[in-house]
């Protein structure tokens, strides 16, 4: 028991203790809000740059979803066309 409550406190210690983090880097952050100042492309740029990087994994795990499923759906056919198989 002693133990567990020594567990829990380490616990809540690390967990309540970190150190606030920023959004995005100092040079992100500079470039991105001088872009909408000055009325530059810049920042566009980087949004797109964000979604195009957001994007990639879930098309490819959405890629690898359809896969299996299509996979799935034709082993169960062929088993339903041979029941005794």
């Amino acid at each position: 028991m002693k133990r567990i409550v020594l567990f829990a406190i380490f616990f809540a210690v690390l967990t309540f203790n970190q150190p606030s983090a920023s959004a995005q880097c100092s040079m992100c952050s500079a470039n991105a809000e001088m872009s909408v100042k000055n009325g530059n492309t810049q920042g566009k740029g980087l949004n797109s740059g964000i979604l195009y990087l957001l994007a990639i994994p879930y098309l490819l795990i959405s890629g690898v979803g359809i896969l299996w499923y299509v996979n799935y759906r034709k082993k169960n056919n062929v088993s339903s066309l041979h029941p005794g198989k």
